[in-house]
């Protein structure tokens, strides 16, 4: 059963996302009213009331959450770690300084809930690899964008 936990990032979550190998699943809605979720790998926290995500321009969810606003954001990760954060998106660098594809996007949280079940735990979330040195080296350098928001933001 779901359970109001405020706006602020719970200690678990954060340790999660500074740890920077959490895939989150962004949800938004069309213009038409359809559902759209986006895994996101770049993921990090801003202080306890807002999180940064970098994302592709041309993706449907960052269509979708520019004209929208209203986002949710779910993270399922190990030592059961089950919260959606219901969050308000503001572009903030439209192109990102590492990739002229990639948008840096502040999403302030409006509510989270933690979703940890009463019958099952999430030992471990969705994990991922790099497919070659070039996509290491521009993940880390689209997080280490991240990480200098969050502190001159």
């Amino acid at each position: 059963m779901a359970k109001h936990v405020g706006v602020k990032l719970p200690d678990d979550l954060v340790s999660v996302l500074l740890a920077e190998k959490t895939v989150a699943i962004l949800a938004t809605f069309s213009e038409k009213g359809l559902p759209h979720t986006t895994p996101l790998q770049w993921v990090y926290p801003k202080g306890s009331e807002s999180i940064l995500i970098s994302i592709h321009k041309d993706c449907t969810g960052y269509h979708n959450m520019v004209w929208q606003k209203k986002v949710m954001l779910c993270f399922l990760d190990e030592h059961n770690v089950a919260y959606s954060v219901l969050g308000r998106a503001g572009v903030v660098r439209a192109p990102s300084n590492i990739h002229p594809l990639m948008n840096i996007v502040r999403i302030d949280i409006i509510d989270i809930k933690n979703d940890r079940s009463t019958l099952v735990q999430v030992n471990s979330g969705v994990r991922w690899s790099y497919i070659s040195h070039e996509a290491e080296e521009l993940s880390k350098a689209l997080m280490d964008e991240l990480k200098e928001l969050s502190r001159t933001l």
